[in-house]
Parts: structure tokens; sequence; C-alpha cells
């Protein structure tokens, strides 16, 4: 398998904090990409992967707790 070189150092680096051989590294990885395209994934556990959950500051940890924001919700206009 070939990969670029950017790509390469990174996985060395992480191989060598980590303790684990690349190979082993890139087989966990795999596996994880295929286990994931073989179930559906949900929008909460994509934006927790990309690190996005709470990283807006100055609004509420959880919108779904502020009644205000469920005004008028479900009803027909």
């Amino acid at each position: 398998m070939r990969i670029p070189v950017e790509l390469g150092q990174r996985l060395r680096k992480v191989s060598s904090k980590a303790g684990q051989s690349e190979s082993e590294l890139v087989r966990e990885a795999l596996e994880q990409y295929l286990d994931d395209r073989q179930r559906d994934v949900s929008a909460y556990e994509l934006a927790k992967r990309a690190g996005v959950l709470g990283s807006v500051r100055g609004l509420p940890k959880d919108l779904s707790t502020n009644r205000k924001y469920f005004e008028g919700f479900g009803e027909s206009k």
C-alpha cells in the first residue's frame, strides 16, 4: 500500500507515541473505517468525532433543556 510522505510521517509519529507498530495502527484504522461504512453513523457521532460538540462558547450546554428554544415546535402555521 502506498501513502503520501506526510501521512507516513504522521503515522510513524503516532506509532512511536502509542507504542504500537505502524501496521497495527493501520489495521485498527481500516477496521474502524470499514465497520463505520457498514452501519449508519448518526450525525451526533460524526460531530463528536469531528470535535465540534461544545465548540461554540456562550450557549447553553444542551439546548433541549431550555424551553424557549421549543416555543412553537411542532405547531403548523
